[in-house]
């Protein structure tokens, strides 16, 4: 499919990919942080998608891929608002939530904002609440002192250029919260994780399946998983758990 671009209410253009259903019912993927919709897992999902008459919607978050935006300006308030006016603005009928690490807590907030239309969710190393649970507490003295000053650090990746991490990301994120209380969700939910995810630990799903209220939840643990889990096993166990729902 080409890339089109949808200007959205929240004066933001973001690039997607959607192919309408046959059956009445759409996948769709939810990015990680810094990551876009030309990845692996979601060209695979893609084909899988298409090939059975599934709706299937992919879009690259403000300053991500080729949506436009910088990175640097970007919460996770503004990169819900884009999950909420793609979602809403290309699709219609019942939904299958895919997400990815930070694409996780998109897809959580989105069943919240469309509770009757999100009929199960695929979770791929979740990462709710990531900025407060898991970046903040992992910085040292001088990383936070950088945010807190100067407004912003440049950290390190494994996945390419170093990136900014703001003040106004760590804050906002704080607004978003999920894990404190109860999520409520009735749908099935399928969580795959990594053992060996160096960025969202193994355990931070039982936080996740400890709060959500959906009694259908199933919980895959690949033991010499990474965080991507994008190996030719990895991808075979995400279309299978698609197909199963």
């Amino acid at each position: 499919m080409a890339t089109e671009f949808l200007d959205t209410e929240y004066g933001r253009r973001l690039a997607y990919r959607f192919s309408p259903p046959r059956h009445g019912r759409t996948f769709v993927w939810l990015s990680g942080f810094k990551s876009d919709m030309q990845g692996t897992k979601v060209r695979v999902l893609e084909q899988w998608a298409r090939g059975r008459g599934e709706g299937f919607l992919a879009f690259d978050y403000s300053g991500h891929g080729e949506s436009g935006g910088a990175f640097a300006e970007g919460t996770i308030s503004s990169w819900r608002e884009d999950t909420l006016a793609a979602i809403s603005n290309l699709t219609s009928g019942p939904l299958v939530l895919v997400g990815s690490s930070m694409g996780g807590w998109m897809a959580l907030l989105a069943s919240q904002a469309f509770p009757g239309r999100v009929s199960a969710l695929v979770l791929i190393a979740p990462a709710p609440d990531f900025t407060e649970k898991l970046m903040w507490p992992t910085f040292d003295e001088a990383t936070r002192a950088s945010i807190l000053d100067a407004g912003h650090v440049l950290l390190p990746s494994e996945y390419g250029e170093p990136y900014p991490i703001t003040r106004a990301l760590i804050e906002d994120g704080a607004r978003w919260s999920l894990l404190d209380e109860p999520i409520e969700f009735q749908g099935p939910v399928r969580i795959l994780q990594g053992q060996e995810d160096p960025d969202v630990p193994w355990r931070h799903a039982f936080r996740l399946i400890d709060q959500i209220t959906s009694s259908d939840v199933i919980f895959t643990l690949v033991k010499d998983g990474d965080h991507r889990l994008s190996r030719e096993a990895d991808i075979a166990r995400l279309i299978a758990t698609c197909e199963e729902l």
